[in-house]
């Protein structure tokens, strides 16, 4: 679940973190893709493809359904320490660490996002509703004994993120039936013997015309370039670093209101990982875990943010995509943990 960051000098100033009213907020320089942060000053300008324009103009904007009440947890599930709390903790300053038997802890907890998130991708079709997505992804969370991270985090209302569309991502599940063509980020977070597992993809619906297939396409590409670079000792910045050359090359931007995040433990914590050029410093260690979700978009990298205060929209209409994996550092590379 990305992080949101506000307006941040890249070249210069670490984060701060505070809490806000269902959402993590970074002070000046705020930062994480995570779920909600409020966004990062652009690193450079760069035209985006035309085709951006005229798949606007085919298309009907995003528009709101109805959002049905939150989903019960049987209360023998174990509960995140913010279930319950009106506004989102803060981002963690702590580095999350892990020897052996927490691996183990945190293998299983990404395992079953990764399965969860394959069974969830089957229910895309056209017609479906994202809220009956939310209620098959919830109860396939619940019966294996696991708490559905965004549920109650800082207020978020629902199980899963359904992102359709210009939808960047944070979208709430709701009785909006999907169309022929559209594309859907689903994230899947769960909590699972007190270990966070973290993942989303971008799915396709019905039929769907080549330049969003490219977009996804690449976006997932992005996500994995970043990852192939990721060993021990390996500086953060080579992420951002990969993922613009991959996305600028194919004529994409790179979302940077958004950011991976540490998580094990605790859902956000350090690192924060941009997916855009950067200068801030940091390496990676071995035993640490993290999440490298990058956001593409055809048209403009800003965004728009709907009342409910976490939908965020392409201030131009134009598809956003989203991928990301929980990885594990080693000495030779990077384990992708949410796999099945």
């Amino acid at each position: 679940m990305a992080v949101k960051v506000p307006s941040m000098e890249l070249h210069r100033y670490p984060p701060s973190v505070s809490g806000g009213r269902g959402k993590i907020c970074l002070q000046k320089p705020f930062l994480v893709q995570a779920k909600r942060l409020e966004g990062l000053e652009k690193a450079s300008t760069r035209s985006r493809g035309k085709q951006s324009l005229e798949q606007v103009n085919k298309r009907a904007p995003l528009t709101r359904g109805t959002v049905s009440p939150p989903l019960p947890v049987p209360g023998h599930i174990i509960r995140p320490p913010y279930v319950g709390k009106k506004d989102a903790p803060e981002i963690a300053s702590e580095i999350q660490m892990h020897d052996k038997e927490s691996i183990v802890h945190m293998k299983a907890a990404c395992e079953l996002a990764a399965r969860v998130l394959e069974y969830a991708g089957t229910l895309v079709k056209p017609s479906v509703t994202t809220d009956e997505i939310d209620k098959a992804v919830h109860k396939m969370i619940i019966d294996a004994g696991a708490y559905p991270s965004p549920l109650g985090y800082g207020g978020f209302p629902k199980s899963v993120c359904t992102s359709v569309n210009e939808c960047m991502c944070h979208g709430i599940p709701d009785s909006r039936k999907l169309q022929d063509g559209d594309i859907i980020n689903i994230d899947v977070t769960v909590y699972l013997n007190g270990y966070h597992g973290d993942t989303s993809k971008t799915f396709l619906c019905g039929e769907v015309d080549e330049a969003s297939k490219r977009l996804v396409k690449v976006t997932e590409e992005c996500m994995l370039r970043a990852i192939s670079a990721c060993k021990r000792g390996t500086s953060f910045k080579k992420i951002g670093r990969r993922i613009s050359e991959h996305a600028e090359r194919h004529g994409f931007g790179v979302v940077d209101r958004f950011v991976g995040h540490g998580v094990g433990r605790i859902f956000h914590s350090e690192p924060i990982i941009y997916h855009q050029r950067n200068n801030m410093p940091g390496q990676m260690i071995d035993g640490q875990t993290f999440t490298i979700e990058p956001i593409l978009s055809m048209g403009s990298i800003e965004c728009d943010m709907w009342d409910d205060g976490w939908t965020a929209v392409t201030t131009d209409g134009s598809l956003a995509a989203q991928f990301e994996h929980t990885i594990l550092i080693t000495k030779t590379g990077a384990e992708i943990l949410t796999k099945c």
